[in-house]
């Protein structure tokens, strides 16, 4: 069984799904793109993007009563590779060991033209 999971602490879908979907002991949150709930807006540098991403993502999480220590896997969408390095000080800050294990990749395009995105799956 599965249940949705939403924060009001976090922007809401811009489309068909949910900003997170628990199944058993595993949270599975959207991409999230480093828009601000409050303002809707976004920031133009990849290192406040990047902490705006994992700062939604946060808050999604605490919403299912989990943090980010208990993230398992992370996928990070990037607009550009050359952005990987800035991205992962951010990152860094935010992760301790174990660390999740991560795939980054360099996308065409990002949705309201993001720099990032950043989706995980949690474990509790």
């Amino acid at each position: 069984m599965k249940k949705e999971i939403n924060s009001s602490k976090a922007p809401g879908a811009i489309g068909p799904y949910s900003q997170a979907v628990m199944a058993g002991n595993l949270i599975f949150v959207s991409g999230q793109l480093p828009i601000d709930a409050v303002s809707g807006e976004m920031a133009s540098d990849i290192k406040a993007q990047t902490a705006q991403s994992i700062e939604n993502i946060k808050a999604i999480l605490a919403e299912a009563g989990a943090s980010l220590d208990n993230v398992v896997k992370s996928t990070v969408y990037l607009s550009d590779m050359s952005l990987f390095t800035a991205m992962n000080e951010v990152y860094a800050q935010y992760f301790k060991a174990v660390y999740p294990a991560r795939a980054a990749f360099a996308v065409k395009e990002l949705p309201k033209q993001a720099l990032v995105e950043i989706e995980v799956i949690a474990a509790l």
